[in-house]
């Protein structure tokens, strides 16, 4: 199966340009129930994948070992902007597992969050990889790998126990042979992970629902999703779809971002998963399709549909700030 047209680019009252791509909607137990374009598109997850790269976090101990509270855990489910109060909170963390931000190595790029940007300009102070979107994330690999009292320097090695046990993890939230994972290098540098759209879903439905699996399993996972549900701002920060959705979601849901548009979610109420991927990895087209799927399966209210408008519609403007053009959903999703 062949991708399929999800999100218009209108510019006046023609449609300019047109995003494809594939959806997949699964429950906890494996079941495809709706998708669009190909659910067996093999895609890698890149950032999405976070929340269960976050779950040895926890088995391992070494969250309850350096006491991570649940904005802690969040961070390291994130694709943060580079707040202040992200940078300060990796800082914290890792102070408290006797590290610094020099024992990062996710290298560097500038802030998301333009205004803290323009602060570290405006105080002549460098760049460095505690601004990288995913910081919170390393951070948390380094604290498991100091608790298990294994090396520091190459933890982002793919053959390093810290990444051979979120290979594993990856492999049984999805029930997807290890072998058929397809590895690469992600933005920061650690192996990134590549399976069928479809069990990246049935991950998501897991994490919403973790009822069968093992205790210890289920619990760390409970753990992940509560913090980030808790503490949303760190997954994203401000004017982000992750943090925004699950504000308005009120607990109900876990998303997160890939990079090269890539959108998972999690319903904790339901127990389903849904996983997004827009063929071109424009991820401007990524969030207007994750509120209309959404909005298909009545998982959202109206009133939570209007907090989010500005993700579900949003509007082009040219330099004069006037709107001359939006990008508007227009698929149906299909039964599985």
């Amino acid at each position: 199966m062949n991708s399929t047209s999800l999100i218009n680019v209108t510019r006046g009252n023609l449609i300019e340009s047109v995003h494809y791509g594939h959806i997949a909607v699964v429950d906890a137990k494996g079941q495809l129930l709706y998708y669009a374009g190909n659910p067996n598109a093999v895609v890698f997850a890149r950032s999405s994948m976070k929340p269960i790269q976050a779950i040895p976090v926890v088995e391992t101990g070494a969250a309850e070992h350096y006491k991570l509270s649940a904005a802690d855990l969040s961070l390291c489910c994130a694709s943060h902007n580079g707040e202040k109060m992200h940078t300060d909170r990796v800082l914290s963390i890792l102070a408290r597992a006797g590290l610094g931000e020099t024992c990062l190595k996710c290298g560097t790029h500038p802030p998301r969050w333009e205004e803290r940007y323009i602060e570290l300009i405006r105080e002549g102070k460098e760049v460095t990889p505690l601004f990288n979107n995913c910081s919170g994330k390393h951070t948390g690999m380094l604290v498991t790998a100091k608790h298990m009292d294994e090396p520091l320097e190459n933890y982002y090695e793919l053959d390093h126990p810290v990444q051979q046990r979120i290979l594993a993890a990856v492999s049984e939230m999805t029930e997807y042979p290890k072998e058929k994972i397809e590895i690469g290098i992600d933005g920061c540098g650690v192996p990134v992970h590549g399976l069928p759209l479809e069990k990246i879903a049935y991950g998501y439905a897991r994490l919403a629902n973790p009822k069968g699996l093992p205790e210890k399993r289920s619990e760390a996972i409970k753990r992940v999703t509560k913090a980030m549900v808790n503490a949303p701002e760190m997954v994203g920060g401000t004017d982000r779809f992750c943090s925004d959705f699950m504000r308005v979601g009120q607990g109900r849901f876990i998303g997160k971002v890939g990079a090269e548009a890539v959108y998972t979610i999690g319903d904790l109420e339901t127990g389903l998963g849904i996983a997004i991927k827009i063929e071109d990895g424009n991820s401007r087209a990524v969030y207007p399709a994750a509120v209309e799927v959404l909005k298909q399966l009545n998982l959202l209210t109206e009133g939570q549909i209007g907090q989010l408008m500005s993700h579900y519609r949003p509007q082009l403007r040219n330099a004069r700030k006037e709107v001359i053009g939006e990008l508007v959903a227009d698929f149906q999703l299909q039964r599985g």
